[in-house]
């Protein structure tokens, strides 16, 4: 009996999202409702995080931030509603094709390997391997840590570094991965002052060049400085979401973070500051 034989089959690589125009929607949650160990942590969310635009996550601890950047980024399940990258539910993507639309920076970095500091912002290069793109590896890589200002000290242990130097490898890995969604979550806790407007000046920077950017923030003033657009979550809900100057009223603020506020301009660039309410 002669045998056939049967072609081989090779497995397609997941094709990259077309330019995104700006103000489009590249995600997006419709009635989302999680529920973690047993209790409700989102109750009924809509939001949407258009290209072009930085949209950040602020409320007190335990409002629902994080929870809602994982739904987004399809990495924490919805009990009811609907999460969509790129106009699609998440579930409709596979793992390859979501990490060519989305990056995201989780709140802390570990790695149990000695890897080199170039080689973790390497990883972000991952979704690109084989693909008609993978000849930008080196530029992609470079640029990342050019921007983050780790490049001098790519060849050290990641398990040698500082939190704060960790924090800016980890966030050059998301930037080398050239998702059109970075999804960052609280990437300013550890650095110092310097840092943090250096990441939040990237976030700004990735917007304008037409990505979606959207950032758990606790400070406030960073927000009312960088973003677009805030969604200003309590006890699981959105209330309200909009511009910083229309979201950081100081009633509004006092109430939903129990802390009395004062919300004022700069005096020099009319940018809202908002700081704790001191008595003298």
């Amino acid at each position: 009996m002669r045998s056939v034989k049967l072609p081989r089959l090779v497995p397609s690589r997941p094709v990259p999202p077309p330019p995104a125009a700006p103000g489009d929607v590249l995600a997006a949650a419709e009635g989302l409702r999680v529920h973690l160990g047993g209790r409700p942590v989102l109750d009924g969310v809509d939001v949407e995080v258009r290209a072009g635009e930085v949209l950040a996550l602020v409320g007190p601890n335990g409002a629902g931030k994080s929870t809602l950047l994982g739904a987004l980024a399809a990495d924490v399940p919805a009990a009811e509603g609907v999460v969509r990258v790129h106009g699609r539910p998440v579930s409709d993507w596979s793992a390859p094709e979501l990490a060519l639309r989305r990056a995201v920076l989780p709140q802390s970095a570990s790695l149990s390997f000695p890897f080199a500091v170039e080689e973790v912002v390497r990883m972000g290069r991952a979704p690109w391997a084989g693909g008609d793109r993978e000849d930008e590896d080196e530029a992609a890589v470079a640029e990342a840590m050019a921007r983050t200002e780790v490049t001098g000290f790519a060849g050290r242990p990641f398990s040698a570094l500082s939190g704060g130097e960790r924090a800016r490898v980890a966030l050059a890995r998301v930037l080398a991965q050239r998702a059109p969604l970075l999804l960052l979550d609280e990437p300013t806790a550890a650095l110092d002052l310097r840092h943090q407007e250096l990441v939040l000046r990237l976030c700004r920077e990735r917007a304008r060049a037409g990505d979606a950017v959207v950032v758990v923030l606790h400070d406030l003033a960073l927000a009312a400085a960088y973003a677009d657009r805030v969604a200003l979550l309590r006890s699981g809900r959105i209330a309200p979401g909009g511009p910083p100057s229309e979201v950081f009223a100081e009633g509004l603020l006092s109430e939903v973070y129990d802390q009395p506020v004062e919300v004022f301009p700069h005096p020099r660039t009319g940018a809202l500051l908002v700081v704790p309410r001191r008595e003298p």
